[in-house]
């Protein structure tokens, strides 16, 4: 039975690499949330069957992986010709054959790649799985506490430094939300506080968006398709984890979860 002092589910919300290192070892599961785009990419990769390896950079080491693994290797959003594979989500769903990818991201890849420890188990959240991945979680609470950690990523400054993104706020929230309604669970402020956040814009997801600093680059750039995906609230059942180094649906993960 869990201790008195240790509700049966204990939830905090960190920010990017500093708060991914500051995870005690006994976070059960980790939750990515990289809004635009790296997470909503991995669910719409998990929807049709792709398993997505994260890699920080797109240098030569990821090309060396993607060639060892037989993968597609992502390039860069900006350099993509027609029928190319990046990281925007229009370009992953309209892909003609894709059944292995290495997606390389300084935020959501990053961070997947800090928090892949043994015993851990590290999850792609986005908007448009949410509810699928909160659903996943409470089924995972047992007698012995369960502790889940939501680390949203955040932008890279110019400088290498990350910033708060409100997009991953969001996500985050849309995760925690259904989890702050069940019997006995702890929330920390800060996840208290994304909760509200999604609450906030859950009616008008894709205005709330294109309104973000990233979602109005985006836009600008002309990936506001891009954006459009990451609106697709709850549109996916896909729960992508990570096994033996790449995220694939819970449902069809070959390792125990």
């Amino acid at each position: 039975m869990p201790s008195p002092d240790r509700p049966p589910l204990d939830l905090q919300l960190v920010w990017g690499p500093l708060g991914a290192r500051s995870l005690e070892p006994d976070v059960d599961i980790a939750v990515v949330v990289d809004v635009l785009s790296f997470t909503t990419t991995v669910t719409v990769a998990a929807d049709r069957g792709t398993a997505v390896v994260p890699h920080p950079t797109g240098d030569e080491g990821a090309a060396r992986l993607a060639a060892e693994q037989g993968a597609v290797l992502a390039v860069r959003r900006s350099s993509a010709g027609p029928g190319d594979v990046s990281l925007s989500p229009v370009s992953v769903r309209g892909a003609a054959s894709l059944d292995r990818l290495v997606l390389p991201s300084p935020n959501g890849s990053t961070l997947s790649r800090l928090l892949d420890t043994p015993g851990r188990s590290v999850v792609a959240a986005a908007l448009r799985n949410a509810a699928a991945v909160s659903t996943w979680i409470g089924d995972r609470t047992t007698a012995r506490p369960t502790r889940v950690a939501v680390v949203a990523a955040g932008e890279r400054r110019p400088d290498g430094t990350v910033r708060q993104a409100p997009e991953d706020v969001w996500g985050a929230g849309a995760v925690l939300a259904p989890l702050q309604a069940l019997p006995g669970v702890r929330l920390c402020e800060r996840a208290e506080a994304a909760c509200d956040a999604w609450r906030a814009v859950a009616s008008s997801p894709a205005r709330a968006l294109r309104r973000s600093r990233t979602g109005i680059e985006l836009v600008e750039w002309g990936y506001g398709a891009d954006v459009d995906v990451a609106a697709e609230v709850d549109a996916s059942r896909a729960v992508p984890v990570l096994d033996a180094g790449a995220y694939v649906d819970a449902a069809h993960a070959v390792e125990p979860l």
